[in-house]
This record gives C-alpha cells, sequence and structure tokens, in this order.
C-alpha cells in the first residue's frame, strides 16, 4: 500500500522536474552567479532586470493570445519596433534642428499613445482578417506582416534613427514609484497583467479563447464565433504591441528600424517555458510572467559571466527550441 502511494508521488515529481526543467536549470544558473558575482542582485541590476522584464512581458501576452489559439503572431517585434518609431517622430523636442517632420505642433503624450495604439490595432486587426476569413495559415501571413510593416518603417524614417524626445516622455522610463526598483515602466506592466488576467479568467473573452485552442471545430459547434474572436484576439495583441513599443522608445531614449527586433521569439519562448503551449487551450497569465522573467534572468546571467554576446544568441536558441520540445513533449504525453 505504501508503494502504490508512493509512485504517484515521484512521478509527480518527476513530471514537475520535467515540465519545469528549463526554469529550474536558470535558477540555479542565477543562484551560482550571484555568488560568484555579487552585484548581480545589486539594486541597479535589479531594476534593469524588472525594466527589461515589464517591456517584454506586455508583448509576451499579446502573442500568448495568439498561441493559444493555436497561432502565432511573427509580426509581434516589427509592429513594437513601429510602434516605437512612430512615438517618437511624434515626440522629438520642438528644439531639435533636425526634427523628422520639422513643425510638427507639440502633441499630449495620451494623444500620441492612443495614435500608436490605433496604428498597431489596424495592424492586428488585418492579421487577425488574414487568418480569421481569408484562412491563411497564421505563421505565413504574420510573417508577411512582419516584412510589410518593416518596410513601412524603413519608408517612414528614411532608415535613420530618431532621438532627442521630449523629456516628459522618457521620465515614463525613469521615473518611479517610492522605492526605484518600481518604475512606472513595472507598473504599467503590473496594470496590463491584471487587465488581462481579468480577460482570461473572468470574462467571455478568455472562455471563447481557451475553446478555440482547445478544440475549434467544437466552439463553432458550441456557438463560438471563431472568426470575430480571432480578430479581436490579433486587434488586441497588435494594442498591446504599441504599448510596449512606445514604452521601448521612452526606455531607449530614441529608435531605429531595428528596435524590438527579433521581439516576438523572446515572446514566445517566455510563453512557452511560462507553460503557455503552442498546441494551443493552454497559457496563464501568471506563467506568462515566470517565463519572461526567467529568460531575461539568463540573458543576464551570461552577461554577468562574460559570455559573448554572439555565443548568448546560441544559447537563447537553444533554450527556444528545447522549451517547444518539452510542450510537444506533453501535448504527446496526452494523447
Amino acid at each position: 500500500m505504501q508503494a502504490t502511494t508512493q509512485l504517484p508521488t515521484s512521478r509527480k515529481v518527476q513530471r514537475f522536474i520535467t515540465n519545469n526543467i528549463i526554469i529550474i536549470g536558470i535558477f540555479l544558473l542565477a543562484v551560482v552567479v550571484s555568488i560568484l558575482r555579487p552585484n548581480f542582485l545589486g539594486e541597479s541590476n535589479i531594476r534593469n532586470l524588472l525594466g527589461n522584464t515589464a517591456i517584454r512581458f506586455i508583448i509576451a501576452v499579446g502573442v500568448s493570445g495568439c498561441l493559444i489559439t493555436r497561432g502565432t503572431d511573427l509580426s509581434a517585434g516589427r509592429t513594437a519596433g513601429f510602434a516605437a518609431c512612430m512615438a517618437a517622430i511624434m515626440l522629438q523636442r520642438p528644439d531639435y534642428v533636425n526634427r523628422m517632420i520639422p513643425g510638427l505642433p507639440q502633441m499630449p503624450l495620451i494623444v500620441v499613445l492612443l495614435i500608436v495604439l490605433a496604428l498597431t490595432a489596424l495592424i492586428g486587426a488585418i492579421n487577425g482578417s488574414v487568418v480569421a476569413f481569408f484562412k491563411v495559415p497564421p505563421f505565413i501571413a504574420t510573417l508577411g506582416m512582419q516584412t510589410l510593416v518593416y518596410g513601412i518603417a524603413l519608408v517612414t524614417t528614411g532608415a535613420q534613427p530618431i532621438g532627442s524626445l521630449r523629456k516628459e516622455y522618457t521620465d515614463i522610463a525613469t521615473g518611479y514609484i517610492g522605492n526605484p526598483i518600481v518604475s512606472y515602466i513595472a507598473l504599467i506592466a503590473l496594470v496590463v497583467g491584471l487587465l488581462m488576467w481579468t480577460l482570461y479568467n473572468k470574462m467571455r473573452y478568455g472562455k471563447y479563447m481557451y475553446a478555440i485552442g482547445g478544440n475549434e471545430a467544437a466552439a463553432e459547434v458550441a456557438g463560438v464565433n471563431v472568426s470575430r474572436s480571432k480578430v479581436i484576439i490579433y486587434t488586441l495583441a497588435g494594442v498591446l504591441y504599441g504599448l510596449c513599443g512606445f514604452l521601448l522608445a521612452a526606455k531607449s531614449g530614441g529608435a531605429s528600424v531595428n528596435t524590438a527586433m527579433g521581439y516576438e521569439l523572446e515572446a514566445i519562448a517566455g510563453c512557452t517555458i511560462g507553460g503557455v503551449s503552442v498546441n494551443g487551450g493552454v497559457g496563464r497569465i501568471s506563467g506568462i510572467l515566470i517565463g519572461v522573467l526567467v529568460f531575461e534572468v539568463l540573458k543576464i546571467a551570461m552577461q554577468f559571466m562574460g559570455l559573448k554576446s554572439d555565443y548568448t544568441y546560441i544559447v537563447q536558441g537553444l533554450v527556444i527550441i528545447i522549451a517547444v520540445a518539452l510542450d510537444l513533449r506533453k501535448y504527446l504525453a496526452k494523447k
């Protein structure tokens, strides 16, 4: 009797370790690095870690909705970069000689933010419409949009970097509440997380999203307007990419067509590490936050260990492959 009780427990432990091997491994790496490099846990590094995590968490939450419905969005990074460029163009200092648009009147931050979000929402709506109504695979549809948005950014900016931003804009990145570690950006990410958690768990939006990811045909039979839901999901994702780009330009103090390049892959990695299944129907906001945080810890830990940036890309690529492989393994085990 003891053997039958002990066996399920050992299997649970084994399953937990297997399912979270990346998180456990990176946590152990962080412990080792913190021992070898005590300043790894310093205030400035923690502040930098939280700031980077906050921005990438916002874009990852947007991508998560697409993944949960068995889709993806490869245009996320370019859309965020386009948003950063648009925000930077509209928020350059009026006394800057080489303004991108000379004579452009000063606009309140909230107005610029709304314009940027409207533009990226349109991009997301087009993605969703192509996927939902024309039945183009999300991989192909968003890959095409990735190139399209990049081209628009190149034409709009003339491939020139955009700097000299207004102080009240960059203050969003440098400002903090109480403790310097709790920045405005971290607070904004927290609000986004709470709102998206409510959508995923308490609203019809989340119910439909998980139903589509679990079994699209069954969801449609049950009365879910699948096409409309997908358009809404991709549109909301576009809004989140816009917010990410807006904050990223403020944090960087400028923008270029290469801003946020590759963020979509980091977002997918963070989602997958955090338990969002590429096979659809599974994913939690808390898991996404953990996944993004863990991935950022990995990158910073490699920097503190003096690993060349060339090799960090190799490690990040391996982590992404392993995360997706483990997710597929779980999916096949359930079948």
